[in-house]
């Protein structure tokens, strides 16, 4: 046996037991199991962090950024489409706010029509861009662009997630958010954060939910060439 074949069958391994220890820690939903288990997280980590793949746990991914916990993509995937178990893409359009090195984009874009996805690191994107399309996700639009303004044209979306923490949600990303969608991201400091669940109920009405306690890094304005 070859070493490539053998490494396939250890990172097949790998996920079924990480898809088993997500259910553990309460991801409920088969949908969300299933694209843990389906998509390759070794493809987007750094080689050094290969043999760490598929441990619950966030790694460096350059730039001083990371690729999310798989329990914190689940869960957060998990919460945008909740409702009917069998409808395989509940979502149109999606909006990512940090798209890092493409992992959180890959999982969205299985339910969904189309993820819009926006990083403010040029060369993280491009990386992104790469892995995304080594994998075969072809229904997603990249942008290195700033995220705390939103979706650079004017645009509606059935769900927005951010990727990184902030202090308060941006006001227009709430104005991109459609009527009924459902937004959410890690909200706190560099100490203290929550996940917060914002629901449109009207143009100016939100209903708030704050959820688990999790450790992002911080978003930041501006756009980075590297």
């Amino acid at each position: 046996m070859g070493k490539k074949f053998i490494d396939q069958l250890n990172f097949e391994f790998a996920r079924k037991e990480l898809t088993k220890e997500l259910s553990q820690k309460g991801i409920k939903d088969p949908r969300v199991l299933e694209a843990i288990y389906q998509i390759p997280r070794h493809e987007f980590v750094d080689a050094t962090f290969t043999s760490r793949a598929y441990q619950d746990m966030s790694l460096p991914i350059g730039h001083q950024q990371t690729i999310s916990q798989p329990f914190v993509v689940a869960k957060m995937t998990e919460l945008l489409i909740q409702g009917n178990v069998l409808d395989q893409k509940p979502l149109g359009a999606v909006l990512e706010i940090g798209t890092g090195c493409g992992y959180q984009t890959a999982i969205l874009a299985r339910f969904c029509r189309k993820v819009f996805s926006l990083e403010r690191i040029e060369a993280l994107s491009l990386r992104a861009d790469n892995n995304l399309k080594k994998i075969g996700v072809d229904n997603c639009q990249l942008r290195w662009s700033d995220g705390t303004l939103g979706w650079p044209t004017p645009k509606k979306f059935d769900a927005i997630i951010c990727t990184a923490a902030i202090s308060q949600i941006p006001k227009k990303l709430k104005t991109q958010l459609e009527l009924h969608g459902k937004l959410i991201c890690p909200v706190g400091d560099g100490k203290k954060q929550h996940l917060l669940l914002l629901e449109k109920k009207s143009k100016d009405e939100f209903h708030e939910t704050i959820l688990d306690s999790v450790l992002f890094v911080p978003m930041l304005e501006g756009k980075v060439s590297e």
